[in-house]
């Protein structure tokens, strides 16, 4: 059998909601919008724990974090003991490549890539320095990658300081069009293409920030229920100043332009498949570790079950007159990260790994419903869903949300005291109790949630402004690679 190519393109941080084909109009996809175009477009798509490190696990290991061991985010957690998706292509007969960032520990385990160019934005404590800051310093670059002064999780703006070709979003779109053009041609290829902006530092490039300098951008949404927030939103609300609203567009503007750069230089690497006759024969999946609240509710970042936060974009185009990826299909299934490794898997031909709990999203009955879950002790998030409903459950104060996906995708009303939804709630808590494990056990008696008395809110210490970064050259020495820094 001839396998197909596979290209999976992911970035970090984009909400699935935040797409011209998903109806916005402040923001510019075009390359994205015609990629879902062109096939399928999960609108159900979820990261089952939005968090960068447990989402890319799941992506490469078809595996939810109770297979895969992690729901927190832990820098030192070794790869897990199961088959990974490079691999099983690799053995297949595959070349692998990935270019930018795997988020893994240690930083060059390659986890069955044959070849990596690694973008790790600025973490020498993992094993470092990646290849991007190699190559500044083989430019006469050397440390200065971060020396625009933006935080790596904070909300701060301004344009990017040096020249457009060190730029991260355009030097790994580069160093993918060129691992595609050296593959090898007598093996199929896949070829992970991993971007690390829209999350922060919000640094656009100036061109692509002054497209939209004069553009209406949508202002941030906030709910009935903000007033009364669960304890973990009023800690992660505590988390970051308050901004403005000026701010918060500037902010919003300069976010969406990264998102374009994106955008355009994707462009490059179908280009590039196209020139090397490659396209036709190429699966293209493209989709984020999660999403971003983007001051949505006065919240900011990922972690949360929220919409912004938890929804990820899915667009799934197959090979030329693949009748399994027909265009313009919108598929309302509800898929998550772990399908990804199955789903293409299935597409190429090879078969799936019997450690694999995700599913083809292109063969297969849809599921019933989908959990998620981020984080533990006073933090701890959960949530199911059956597509039309969402319940959240808060275990520190013992709290609920119910929204109505349908009718209200931004999640303005809380529905968790309607008494005509009362029926609903009771079968997703039923079903929620049913997916629970380790610590979350103690927080449940009787088949009913007990959860716990919620420490107080504090403001956290922001000493490290959110993960600053410094200048990079001597190289930081070597932490300890289990601290998580910039993390409320």
């Amino acid at each position: 059998m001839t396998h197909p190519n596979i290209l999976l393109v992911t970035a970090d941080q984009w909400p699935g909601a935040l797409f011209g084909v998903a109806g916005r109009t402040d923001i510019d996809t075009p390359s994205f919008d015609q990629l879902a175009r062109n096939g399928i477009r999960f609108v159900n798509a979820f990261s089952e724990c939005p968090i960068c490190i447990p989402a890319r696990r799941s992506m490469m290991t078809g595996t939810a974090p109770r297979e895969h061991g992690d729901r927190e985010f832990q820098p030192s957690l070794t790869r897990p003991d199961l088959p990974h998706l490079a691999e099983v292509l690799r053995d297949a007969g595959y070349q692998t490549a990935a270019v930018g960032k795997l988020h893994v520990y240690p930083s060059r385990d390659r986890i069955g890539f044959e070849e990596t160019v690694l973008y790790e934005e600025g973490r020498p404590q993992l094993g470092g320095p990646d290849d991007w800051e190699l190559w500044l310093t083989d430019r006469g670059q050397a440390g200065l990658g971060h020396a625009h002064g933006m935080s790596n999780n904070g909300y701060e703006v301004r344009t990017w300081h040096l020249d457009e070709e060190s730029h991260p979003t355009v030097w790994l779109a580069r160093q993918a069009c060129r691992t595609i053009q050296r593959r090898d041609p007598t093996r199929p290829m896949f070829l992970h293409l991993s971007f690390n902006f829209p999350h922060p530092p919000i640094v656009p490039l100036r061109d692509y920030l002054d497209a939209y300098r004069d553009r209406a951008i949508d202002p941030p949404v906030s709910g009935d229920w903000t007033e009364d927030m669960p304890h973990v939103l009023q800690r992660v609300r505590a988390s970051w100043p308050e901004m403005t609203e000026d701010q918060i567009v500037a902010m919003r503007r300069a976010f969406y332009a990264q998102c374009t750069l994106i955008d355009h230089q994707f462009r490059l690497v179908v280009g590039t498949l196209r020139e090397q006759l490659m396209l036709d024969d190429t699966i293209i999946l493209f989709t984020s570790d999660h999403g971003e609240m983007l001051g949505d509710h006065g919240l900011y970042a990922k972690r949360l079950m929220l919409g912004m936060s938890a929804s990820v974009p899915m667009f799934l185009m197959g090979v030329k007159d693949c009748l399994r990826t027909r265009p313009g299909t919108i598929d309302m299934r509800l898929a998550a990260i772990r399908d990804i490794m199955p789903t293409l898997l299935d597409l190429a031909g090879v078969p799936v790994p019997e450690s694999c709990t995700g599913r083809s999203l292109v063969s297969g009955p849809p599921r019933e419903t989908l959990y998620c879950e981020a984080l533990a002790g006073a933090m701890a998030m959960r949530m199911v869903t059956d597509g039309r409903h969402k319940l959240i459950w808060y275990p520190a104060g013992n709290r609920l949300q119910l929204f109505d996906c349908v009718d209200d995708p931004q999640e303005l009303h809380d529905l968790s005291a309607a008494a005509e939804l009362a029926e609903v709630r009771d079968r997703l808590t039923a079903r929620l109790i049913e997916e629970l494990y380790g610590e979350d056990l103690d927080w449940v008696r009787d088949g009913a949630l007990l959860g716990f008395d919620p420490p107080e809110v504090v403001t956290p210490d922001d000493r490290g402004l959110h993960g600053q970064r410094g200048i990079h050259f001597p190289q930081p020495p070597a932490g300890d690679p289990s601290k998580v820094v910039g993390a409320p």
